[in-house]
């Protein structure tokens, strides 16, 4: 009896143990960020306190650097995600030429190494003379997050039923309408997504961000030098936070279409 059970649920099993696997590192950062260590070069768990979460900006110079990386990346998910957004319903909704190079195209910023990026958005900047700092920052991780921004929204694009649009079409809605109360919702789980995604990857990236912000300190940037003397907990109680809150974005967006999906 055991030995069918086992059977029959190894599959989640070995799913719960790599999910298990996978949040381990965010369940340590957020231990940590309850944490009194013993020096500034130790992380060990030495004594509980919640004196981190009260003054999570104790260190002037990391919270500053939080708000710079969260302005970054709150503009460059803005701008990849209605770039993007318009560009996977190009590519699913519409045949033209050069549509089969443009795809190949789309995964080049992703398969590239941020290295090479890096180091390329670098020489267009000093050769066009574009100083280095927030918007140069900007404008290259608008570059890497279009490319996720296409890919999701398209995915999304492509699990629609197209019949949905074409029934409201025939209920004498117009193009807009159809757009606005149809595809929208539909597509607004895979838009979330999208920009959740952009906004990830632009408040973590560190390579692409050393090679064109100047003088700009961003929290990856902050977190690096730090290492160096010591990382403040601080900086794990802004990760923990990061992370709750997209996962609260997440639980809400699923939430929502549930309810759609019921009301409908």
């Amino acid at each position: 009896m055991i030995s069918r059970w086992l059977v029959d649920r190894w599959v989640t099993g070995v799913a719960l143990l790599v999910l298990g696997y996978l949040l381990l590192p965010i369940a340590v950062v957020a231990a940590l960020s309850f944490n009194r260590p013993s020096s500034r070069l130790s992380y060990d768990f030495a004594e509980f306190t919640l004196d981190n979460w009260r003054n999570p900006c104790a260190t002037s110079d990391m919270c500053d650097a939080v708000l710079r990386s969260v302005q970054i990346g709150f503009i460059a998910t803005v701008l990849a995600t209605v770039l993007g957004t318009l560009m996977a319903f190009a590519l699913a909704r519409h045949r033209f030429r050069g549509r089969s190079a443009i795809n190949v195209l789309i995964f080049l910023p992703m398969a590239t190494p941020e290295l090479v990026m890096g180091t390329s958005l670098l020489a267009l900047f000093v050769s066009a003379g574009v100083p280095q700092g927030f918007w140069s920052i900007v404008v290259a991780h608008v570059t890497f997050c279009v490319s996720f921004v296409v890919v999701t929204v398209r995915a999304r694009l492509a699990g629609m039923d197209s019949r949905l649009e074409e029934a409201a079409m025939d209920l004498y809605a117009s193009e807009w309408q159809t757009f606005r109360r149809v595809t929208l919702p539909l597509a607004l789980p895979g838009i979330v997504a999208a920009a959740l995604l952009a906004f990830s990857l632009s408040f973590d990236d560190f390579i692409v961000t050393n090679f064109n912000a100047g003088t700009t300190v961003t929290f990856p940037m902050y977190v690096w030098g730090a290492a160096q003397r010591g990382i403040p907990p601080q900086v794990n109680v802004v990760g923990t936070a990061m992370f709750v809150l997209a996962l609260l974005l997440v639980l809400a967006t699923t939430l929502r279409g549930r309810r759609t999906r019921r009301t409908s």
